[in-house]
């Protein structure tokens, strides 16, 4: 997946949104909390990063298809080999959850707030 067509399914999630931090890296966020990572020190070091499930989390690496994310692995995060380690269509799916997983996690005021309940 390009990094374009990445940034644009991640902002079409509902209440998610996006700021630069950390050496030029787009930080895709809902409620607040990260839910994925591109661009910036993470294309230098290997792909795309984004919260998984345990399971996802066990398979992706098993597959040698990413390794745990640097410094957020204890939390499930991969780093994907390369931006082209998955087919598009299963890297939107492991996108649309990481944004499930982390808005799952944001009390129900947020969430209404957010229009996600």
């Amino acid at each position: 997946m390009r990094p374009k067509t990445f940034e644009a399914h991640c902002l079409r999630l509902p209440a998610a949104t996006k700021v630069v931090q950390w050496e030029g890296t787009s930080v895709f966020k809902v409620g607040g909390k990260m839910f994925a990572l591109a661009g910036g020190f993470i294309e230098r070091s290997g792909g795309f990063m984004f919260k998984t499930s345990n399971m996802a989390f066990q398979l992706l690496i098993e597959q040698q298809l990413a390794r745990p994310a640097p410094y957020l692995a204890r939390a499930k995060w991969v780093q994907l080999v390369g931006n082209d380690a998955l087919p598009d269509a299963e890297l939107r799916a492991y996108l649309d959850q990481a944004h499930r997983l982390i808005a799952a996690k944001l009390t129900q005021k947020s969430r209404k707030a957010l229009g996600l309940d």
